[in-house]
């Protein structure tokens, strides 16, 4: 018999990791991998830990219990008291754009902030990722003046600028919470090809993990799925494998049925 291909290393291991809030378990004993080069869509009901799993993964907040692994490195503390082996870009659900910013200072604020560049050099590095997302010549203005979908972009540009002199810098992975949230199915589409655009663009980010409950996200934007409840991986395939499942869960889910597993709040 031929003989099967090794998986490749993981780039993020979770290793029964646990988080409660207010003596709430939303993590529970979790057991995750995310691999070199794909793009994993975390989903699952409201309220079950799936922005959690991504604030754990970039040190925003640590573990109760378990050990987060970082290329093969555990983790010894918060993002904040050490450096990572490699970049962890994040992209919040509301763009998180300082307001009194212009798109420019926004997009180069930590190069502003925490580097000795010229800030010729960083209107550059600005402008060339604006430019990556379709954002040309918006440098000068300010979120107010911007549709949703724009600063969804903005803040695309912000999670993937880096410092050249420092690669340690350079996103390895990028974690999206709810990047098509609140947006219209147009302006969805748009920035769920610009998420698979960074994935083969260079100066992008090749791998990346999503939390998403929009349909066309999960469809468009997944390599893998993962279906979190109670803290823990009820389901995990392809989107393909979605329309063949007989997981319960994830019948439920994208039946959007009240009846199942899934406990409806309020119902």
């Amino acid at each position: 018999m031929p003989a099967v291909p090794a998986m490749p290393e993981p780039l993020i291991e979770l290793r029964g990791v646990s988080k409660s809030f207010d003596q709430h378990r939303v993590i529970d004993r979790l057991d995750l991998q995310i691999y070199p080069g794909e793009g994993l869509a975390i989903i699952g009901p409201s309220g079950t830990g799936k922005s959690t799993i991504l604030r754990l993964i970039a040190g925003l907040i640590p573990p109760d219990e378990g050990e987060i692994y970082i290329q093969g490195q555990l983790r010894q503390g918060l993002a904040e008291e050490r450096q990572d082996p490699i970049g962890i870009g994040m992209v919040f659900q509301q763009a998180a754009l300082f307001d009194s910013l212009t798109v420019e200072e926004n997009v180069g604020f930590l190069l502003y902030e925490h580097s000795n560049l010229p800030r010729r050099r960083i209107r550059e590095l600005v402008n060339e990722k604006l430019e990556m997302l379709g954002l040309t010549g918006i440098g000068d203005r300010y979120p107010a003046q911007l549709s949703g979908g724009m600063r969804k972009r903005v803040s695309l540009a912000r999670a993937i600028i880096a410092n050249p002199d420092d690669p340690t810098e350079t996103p390895g992975i990028l974690l999206y919470d709810e990047p098509t949230a609140g947006l219209d199915p147009i302006a969805s589409t748009v920035v769920e090809d610009m998420i698979r655009f960074l994935q083969r663009q260079p100066g992008g980010c090749q791998t990346y993990a999503i939390v998403t409950h929009q349909d066309s996200t999960i469809r468009r934007t997944a390599d893998r799925i993962v279906f979190l409840h109670a803290g823990q991986v009820q389901w995990q395939g392809t989107p393909a494998e979605i329309e063949v499942c007989d997981n319960p869960y994830v019948c439920q889910f994208f039946s959007a049925a009240v009846d199942g597993p899934i406990q409806v709040v309020g119902a």
